[in-house]
């Protein structure tokens, strides 16, 4: 009994590990992005310079480790497969990236963060239009209390931005889409993915989709003498970045989608407050704050009737494993870091909230108990 308590000890402080790394990592890139683009501080303001500099190296990073070390075999991808699925799951995850992180450039990364729990709302939406989701009363009264809370947080908001709203909910909408799609054409077709063969299919991809509006819109600009291109900022950056998509992976495979929806709440609040100390130009009103506890109560009903729903589809098609899948998700054995990168599936239409370098693909649990960033 004494060894059998050690084990679950160490299991709980490498699981308490994990979510600390990853609201860490989290916050961290939200932080670090907003700094980098940020015309107070590092002064770079080229946002679709900073995603084609993520993607490039995410794509890579996974390019080397399938094609150099062999750490995962490429997937059977044909060309109907590549254009069909590939292409539009990369054009959306483009332009979410792209208009999450000009974003920053007009609004608070507090009020980003508020405005992100319109998330549920956008992808419900989405999906009812095309027909994976069908329009349930107590779901639709949840987005409407999540939208009341948005409006609510946005008429508190002191330095309000047309524009920078626009931009923030044209990525949270361009990410729904992808969600949804992801959903629709990959999991349809019986294909699995992890982050690496993810990032190595669909990152070269969206770089591609970037270079266009980056041709038009930045790079005249960038062409400024005064330019300066410091490497170990924006490689620091790209890591974080491609750690973040690898931590919340893990995390998920290790705690279940429960936990780190309880963790992405957590690191909302806690990232509106650092923000507000590491950005002092942003500032929170009461009224901020009224909405945003609004909206997010909306958001953990809208996850609790998820994870309701798919636990009684489980239980009517498998109580047996239904049943083990639960008590596993509770002890969190080790043997899931082995499994995870051999099990991943795309059901993340049920993803609450998107980081701005958010993993492609998760966890196979999510399929079972529903499921964060940036």
């Amino acid at each position: 009994m004494a060894v059998m308590a050690t084990i679950m000890n160490r299991q709980h402080l490498l699981t308490y590990i994990y979510l600390l790394v990853y609201i860490s990592l989290s916050s961290g890139v939200i932080l670090y992005n907003k700094w980098v683009l940020s015309t107070l501080y590092f002064n770079f303001p080229f946002p679709i310079t900073l995603t084609m500099i993520h993607m490039a190296f995410s794509g890579g990073v996974a390019f080397f480790l399938i094609r150099v070390l062999k750490v995962v075999a490429p997937i059977k991808m044909t060309f109907h497969i590549y254009i069909t699925c590939v292409v539009p799951i990369s054009a959306f995850f483009a332009a979410s990236l792209w208009f999450g992180n000009t974003a920053y450039l007009y609004i608070s990364v507090a009020f980003i963060q508020m405005l992100k729990a319109l998330m549920p709302v956008a992808t419900f939406l989405v999906a009812v239009t095309l027909g994976t989701e069908k329009l349930r009363c107590d779901v639709f009264w949840n987005m409407v209390l999540v939208s009341v809370g948005v409006v609510i947080s946005s008429y508190g908001e002191i330095h309000f931005n047309v524009l920078g709203t626009v931009y923030q909910v044209s990525g949270i909408a361009a990410e729904a889409l992808r969600l949804v799609l992801t959903q629709v054409l990959l999991q349809n077709k019986g294909l699995t993915l992890n982050p690496i063969t993810s990032l190595y299919y669909i990152a070269p991809c969206s770089f591609v989709f970037l270079f266009i509006p980056w041709y038009i819109l930045e790079k005249p600009e960038m062409e400024a003498p005064h330019m300066e291109f410091n490497f170990w900022i924006f490689f620091s950056n790209a890591l974080c970045a491609l750690a973040l998509n690898f931590s919340t992976f893990l995390v998920i495979g290790r705690t279940g989608a429960v936990t780190i929806r309880v963790a992405g709440v957590l690191k909302d609040w806690l990232l509106i407050s650092l923000s507000t100390v590491l950005f002092p130009e942003s500032k929170i009103t009461g009224l901020n704050v009224i909405g945003y506890a609004i909206a997010l109560s909306g958001v953990v009903c809208y996850n609790y009737l998820k994870i309701r729903d798919v636990r009684r589809s489980q239980l009517q098609i498998n109580p047996d494993e239904s049943a083990k899948e639960l008590l596993t998700e509770k002890k969190g054995d080790d043997d899931n870091d082995e499994d995870i990168w051999n099990n991943s599936v795309s059901d993340s239409h049920h993803h609450s909230h998107f980081d701005e370098e958010a993993p492609l693909m998760y966890s196979s649990r999510i399929s079972h108990l529903g499921r964060k960033p940036a």
